[in-house]
């Protein structure tokens, strides 16, 4: 006769002076049948992820020893970084030359390549493995990017693959004020995202290529969301 018991799931919490996590335990019935298991009995860890503003992130770094890494693409990290980050970034630049991605990227560099410096992109595949070689699961995480976007959706893979310790500045590094943290490069850390025409268009065009751009990262990133939002847009 198979026997069975099940025990109630326990979440630990535990206090952060910039928010709260969570360990959520649970545990699953489990029985044997002939000598073998029905179930085996199952261990999940859950992290949440930390949001929170430059000086809360300046914080997480200099005092609570959390490692910067800058998810950007390869030419904003240079226009301007924090300085001792480590760069893995979610998108690089796609160089394939198949019919379809030469199609796309005349298009793009013919658009937002030109008005906004941005490079023709693909995802990292090696992204949660480059990460992976350098840092284990419990190491303390600051991912950073231009507007908050990559590196949330940083943080979710990371989260997925166990990463335990992982925070994100809210609104990303055009957000951090001039000396929030120690940068290197020809810009401040807040303007890095603007290259392109969009720098000599007046502060409109600025405002617009940053909206056109979250867009475009937020349809990438999480279309999901994305097409909730387009359907509570109302129709004209």
């Amino acid at each position: 006769m198979a026997g069975f018991g099940c025990c109630s799931p326990a979440i630990l919490s535990s206090p952060s002076n910039l928010g709260t996590s969570q360990l959520v335990l649970k545990t699953y019935r489990g029985g044997i049948v002939k000598g073998k298991p029905l179930r085996r009995r199952a261990l999940g860890i859950k992290a949440e992820v930390e949001f929170v503003n430059a000086e809360e992130a300046k914080k997480l770094v200099a005092v609570d020893g959390y490692a910067v890494v800058d998810v950007r693409d390869r030419t904003q990290f240079e226009r301007a970084r924090i300085k001792q980050c480590f760069h893995v970034p979610l998108f690089i630049e796609n160089k394939d030359n198949d019919l379809g991605t030469i199609v796309k990227r005349t298009v793009h560099n013919n658009f937002s390549g030109l008005f906004f410096g941005l490079p023709f992109t693909k995802p990292n595949p090696e992204f949660v493995q480059s990460v992976r070689t350098q840092f284990s699961p419990e190491s303390k995480l600051l991912l950073v990017c231009q507007e908050g976007l990559r590196s949330a959706a940083a943080a979710q893979k990371l989260e997925q693959a166990g990463f335990q310790n992982i925070a994100c500045i809210t609104s990303g590094l055009q957000s951090v004020k001039p000396g929030t943290f120690d940068s290197v490069g020809s810009k401040e850390l807040k303007d890095a995202g603007k290259a392109g025409l969009i720098t000599i268009q007046g502060k409109i065009s600025a405002v617009l290529g940053t909206v056109l751009i979250c867009a475009l990262l937020l349809i990438t990133l999480f279309p999901d969301q994305a097409e909730k939002i387009l359907q509570m847009t109302p129709a004209s």
